[in-house]
């Protein structure tokens, strides 16, 4: 069985991760007078979601650590809705790839989260 060290060597954690690398490239084609507006709210938000994963697992025992997780899977209901706006707004033309990656850690979250309980 895998020793977890670190947040990093969760799942959860990874994919979250990459999914910043997907939203800050697919927010890069954006109108420019997003920039302030939508574009930072979305990468602010994505990041949101693997700082409070490792956050929580910083902290001392399992209930601060579930409060963390409860707080990034806020981050990713944001995430999905301000992409949905993205869409239909026209900025995206994609939005089922990126859905599938947020269901995915959507559930790895709260199958971690049941796991701590």
């Amino acid at each position: 069985m895998n020793q977890i060290t670190s947040h990093k060597d969760l799942k959860v954690w990874q994919e979250a991760m990459d999914l910043v690398i997907v939203i800050y490239k697919v927010s890069e084609s954006f109108p420019s007078q997003e920039t302030y507006g939508l574009t930072s709210q979305l990468q602010r938000a994505c990041v949101s979601i693997p700082s409070n994963i490792a956050e929580g697992a910083g902290r001392r025992g399992n209930k601060e650590f579930i409060r963390f997780l409860y707080i990034a899977l806020g981050s990713l209901s944001e995430v999905e809705t301000q992409l949905e706006i993205a869409y239909r707004l026209k900025y995206l033309n994609e939005l089922e790839i990126i859905n599938k990656r947020i269901y995915f850690i959507r559930k790895m979250l709260s199958s971690l989260i049941k796991s701590l309980n």
